[in-house]
């Protein structure tokens, strides 16, 4: 089984894949998107979106996992991540991919058992 995990943002989405072989998990491919400040929303979406099929179809997952939303204190950034989380839900989607969604806590806890890890 391959998993995307995907940590949302407009300026960067940071992304990896792991092959599940038995009970270990093997990383196949990692990195970010990156977008350029002072671009317009809509060409920062389109970018994210547009990379984001690029990853899928290279890398055909079998399942998507994404980070849950969670703000406190700027809207702004929480609406444009919003957004962004959208277009890649979106890219998973026209694919026919299951997307489940995870807090930090939760993936740090399944990957290294403890959930305050760095």
């Amino acid at each position: 089984m391959r998993v995307l995990g995907i940590d949302p943002g407009i300026a960067i989405v940071g992304f990896g894949f792991i092959d599940k072989i038995g009970h270990k998990l093997v990383p196949v491919q990692y990195g970010c998107i990156e977008t350029k400040a002072h671009t317009p929303q809509e060409e920062r979406l389109l970018q994210v979106y547009e990379s984001t099929c690029s990853l899928l179809d290279k890398y055909k997952p079998d399942t998507v996992a994404v980070e849950k939303l969670f703000f406190n204190r700027n809207v702004t950034t929480a609406f444009a991540v919003g957004q962004a989380r959208g277009v890649i839900i979106l890219a998973a989607a026209q694919r026919g991919l299951p997307v489940s969604e995870y807090t930090p806590l939760q993936v740090k806890q399944a990957v290294v058992g403890y959930g305050k890890a760095e």
